[in-house]
């Protein structure tokens, strides 16, 4: 009788991380729960497909962006195709997240919206300069919140 080798074992879902067919994710840098909050009736009103995930400070993004833990599941955390960035953040600011991502050979060219309250010329300068994908400013009505959302869905997922 040959000897055949053993069928090998198909990895499952979970160990593969997510499918090339998979809604790319986006991950939302936001301290403000009510931004938070706001973001996520957005994202449902919207019928948005992608996975939103959302971290509360600069640390905890590039925790996040590394795998690092707690983020090191790739199937619970993927890696995003979006990072969405406020500028005011605790620990580490939006901007030298933004240089920091800029800086990191494997995400460089990840794709990085400044949503931010911030019209300033000089932040938008100042991210522009670092290598932002796009600023957009925050609006204060829920409506246009999704029409935001919307764009982001027709343009940039």
């Amino acid at each position: 009788m040959p000897n055949h080798p053993a069928e090998p074992t198909p990895a499952s879902p979970s160990e593969l991380g997510p499918s090339p067919m998979d809604p790319v994710s986006v991950l939302y840098v936001e301290d403000d729960e009510v931004d938070i909050l706001l973001m996520r009736r957005a994202w449902q009103r919207t019928g948005m497909a992608n996975p939103l995930h959302v971290v509360v400070d600069g640390r905890e993004a590039q925790a996040y962006l590394s795998g690092a833990a707690p983020y090191a599941d790739r199937a619970v955390h993927p890696m995003p195709g979006l990072v969405l960035l406020d500028l005011k953040l605790p620990r580490v600011t939006g901007l030298e997240l933004l240089q920091w991502i800029r800086e990191q050979p494997p995400i460089h060219a990840l794709r990085v919206v400044i949503l931010s309250s911030s019209s300033l010329p000089l932040d938008i300068r100042r991210a522009t300069a670092l290598g932002a994908d796009a600023y957009w400013t925050k609006p204060w009505d829920p409506r246009e919140l999704e029409e935001m959302v919307g764009t982001l869905k027709r343009f940039w997922l």
